[in-house]
């Protein structure tokens, strides 16, 4: 049975850096992280988000300079957003995270600006790909024309601060798990990345507790999130990476399948498991996902 490669660039943790202050821009690379999301939106003053645009290009070089990859997040208002892409699109910066969305059409406004851009700079279309947030309880209905928006979209996840806000909830796993289920299942029909987990991203202060919702999350399906402190970056990059004992479960079992099949069973038991073809599907995500995060793109 061929593993096939997956689209997903292995972002186990997207840590938000404010690009406006120097010090955090400076000590990025050292954290850790899969990929830092350079902030224009909620972490930048107003009146700051002009010099703060200045400075995301050279801030991509440095938060990338170990091999991480470089995302900015930008303004949802149309008249920001249009100078932070100006700003943003460049062979620097991978990906933008897209704030407070509701609609498909916001994702596809953003799309065609991107597209005018890497077009103006000589950039392979298509190259700047794009995360969806959601942020509030109206974009809910919503959620598969948002998937389905853009090929550039690459994932979707919840905003568990606003989110929680905007649904008068707070926001403890109880409440916030049936949003993430959703972009799950979003997600996964429109053949999306799903990032996220259940709880709060704004509580770090128990790590133990951090990392126990983290690999519930990884059985929910999601492969990644975004984060704010390095402690949860490190987390995230043990919790949703496969261990060894599993891949070589699954490998053994995908075997077994293998074995069963060419004898003309439709089920096989392994170590004391029944296999068939959704358990056999399942180890090969788990798989590709152990190369991508071995060979990352």
């Amino acid at each position: 049975m061929t593993l096939t490669t997956s689209a997903y660039p292995g972002w186990r943790s997207l840590l938000f850096i404010p690009v406006h202050i120097d010090k955090f821009v400076e000590k990025a690379a050292s954290r850790g992280a899969d990929a830092y999301i350079l902030d224009l939106e909620d972490s930048v003053p107003l009146a700051e988000k002009e010099s703060a645009r200045r400075k995301v290009i050279a801030a991509a070089r440095q938060v990338s300079a170990q091999g991480a990859a470089a995302l900015v997040r930008i303004n949802l208002n149309t008249q920001l957003a249009v100078k932070d892409i100006e700003a943003s699109v460049s062979p620097e910066v991978a990906a933008l995270v897209i704030p407070k969305v509701e609609s498909a059409a916001q994702v596809k406004l953003i799309a065609d600006l991107i597209d005018q851009h890497e077009t103006d700079k000589g950039m392979v279309k298509g190259r700047t790909r794009l995360i969806a947030m959601i942020e509030s309880v109206e974009a809910l209905p919503h959620l598969d024309a948002i998937a389905s928006a853009s090929p550039r979209l690459l994932s979707i996840t919840l905003g568990s601060e606003d989110f929680s806000a905007s649904a008068g909830m707070a926001p403890i796993p109880e409440a916030l798990m049936l949003p993430n289920q959703m972009i799950v299942y979003a997600c996964r029909r429109a053949g999306l990345y799903p990032l996220g987990f259940p709880a709060s991203i704004a509580d770090y202060s128990d790590l133990e507790a951090f990392g126990k919702t983290i690999r519930l999350a990884r059985n929910l399906g999601f492969v990644g999130a975004l984060c704010i402190h390095p402690k949860q970056a490190e987390i995230l990059n043990r919790e949703f990476l496969p261990s060894r004992k599993e891949i070589e479960q699954a490998r053994g079992l995908i075997e077994a399948y293998e074995i069963g099949i060419a004898e003309g069973k439709g089920a096989v038991e392994y170590n004391g498991k029944m296999i068939d073809l959704p358990v056999v599907k399942r180890a090969m995500e788990m798989i590709v996902t152990w190369e991508t995060f071995q060979h990352p793109h």
